[in-house]
């Protein structure tokens, strides 16, 4: 504790084990039973329970809840644990639980992980080395994630499901049976165009000319059924007479990836 860099507001319980070079944020509270390995830095505002072992070179950036008792129902206060190992990236709001008595009482995460903004990681799940948590990405419980997996963006996954290493969950893909290693899941139900936002359009003073002219460019490329070449013609010569199908166009003409049709 005399080595480590405690910030004054902070509260770490006795019973807790501190490392060599730790540092801990304002206001954050390291309860009983916490083990935090050397060189681990936890941000402000954070809440670590125990019993929970952090291993060395973590960074815990803030707002994060480490430790917490697991989500179920069927938990009843018996003693039970979570596991963390080296090198792990864990940002703003991230929950990673203890497991449950009826689990195996552990949950466990390996080395040089990143859990990105409000990931969550629920009672029992195991999960390897070298793993990227995108932002809200979710593990039900008893969740066994292999090395080098990628969950994106929402991405969630029912309890009991494994996925096996180097596989590849695409953004918002609900699984709920398992992956076998190094494939690629994605859902099908992207969002489509439906039309021009018109009511948000009106709320910001468009008149009905210029949202004419918005409509008419919609129509050349989602409805009339034109190759996207044919559709940019069309528009070209829409944006004779409008500085809105003007930026239309420009939009799609500077675009990087496919355009959403």
């Amino acid at each position: 504790m005399a080595s480590a860099g405690i910030h004054p507001t902070a509260f770490v319980d006795p019973g807790a084990r501190i490392g060599e070079g730790v540092s801990v944020g304002a206001f954050t509270c390291v309860g009983p039973e916490v083990e935090i390995g050397d060189g681990t830095r936890i941000g402000p505002h954070c809440s670590v329970h125990g019993p929970t072992r952090i291993g060395r070179d973590n960074r815990i950036i803030g707002h994060a809840a480490i430790g917490g008792e697991p989500q179920d129902k069927k938990y009843r206060g018996e003693s039970v644990e979570l596991e963390i190992g080296d090198r792990n990236l864990v940002r703003e709001f991230v929950t990673l639980n203890r497991g449950t008595g009826d689990g195996g009482g552990r949950t466990r995460i390996g080395d040089d992980n990143w859990f990105l903004a409000y990931a969550h990681v629920a009672h029992d799940c195991v999960i390897g080395n070298h793993c990227v948590f995108s932002n809200n990405a979710t593990l039900a419980g008893h969740v066994v994630i292999g090395d080098h997996v990628i969950l994106s963006g929402f991405a969630g996954v029912h309890q009991f499901c494994r996925i096996g290493a180097h596989a590849f969950i695409g953004m918002g893909a609900l699984v709920n049976g398992d992956v076998p290693p190094f494939l690629m899941v994605a859902q099908e139900g992207y969002g489509r165009p439906r039309g021009i936002n018109a009511e948000g359009l009106k709320r910001r003073g468009f008149d009905a000319e210029r949202t004419a002219a918005i409509k008419r460019a919609y129509r050349a490329v989602y409805v009339s059924g034109a190759s996207l070449a044919e559709a940019k013609a069309q528009l070209a010569g829409l944006a004779d007479e409008s500085d809105d199908v003007r930026e239309f166009l420009a939009f799609i003409e500077s675009g990087e990836r496919p355009l959403l049709r």
